[in-house]
């Protein structure tokens, strides 16, 4: 029996991984330090790339113009979006979010937008920043 793949894939078994771990916390401690200095405001940092206009990122949400209409749970292709009746608001799921921007577009009130924030892995899908209240 001929494996020609066999070298190769023994190869990159023993290899160390070339992509970085993400989320951030997994990442070395020179790199965390700066982070926390960020998180602290003593230090700023830039994105790696701008982000284009337009750009759909995570949904901002201003619960305070919501007037619980519902239009933006029926016009959601991913169902990302649930309502909570006690306050007549919403909950947005963006581990579900498939970025689409039409639940903005149907918002007769204008309470949601589109943000330039992509960075929004997480290993925890019901994490506190991945839940939008």
């Amino acid at each position: 029996m001929n494996l020609p793949a066999f070298p190769e894939v023994l190869r990159q078994f023993l290899k160390k991984p070339a992509t970085n771990l993400f989320p951030a916390r997994y990442l070395p401690k020179s790199i965390t330090g700066y982070l926390e200095k960020v998180a602290a405001g003593e230090a700023e940092i830039t994105p790696p790339v701008p982000v284009p206009e337009n750009f759909r990122g995570k949904i901002t949400y201003d619960r305070d113009a919501c007037i619980g209409c519902k239009l933006c749970i029926r016009v959601c292709p991913a169902n990302a979006i649930e309502f909570i009746p006690e306050t007549k608001t919403v909950r947005i799921f963006v581990t579900q979010c498939i970025f689409c921007s039409q639940c903005n577009d149907a918002c007769p009130v204008s309470c949601m937008h589109m943000s330039d924030e992509f960075m929004v892995a997480d290993t925890d899908r019901y994490a506190e920043n991945l839940i939008i209240e």
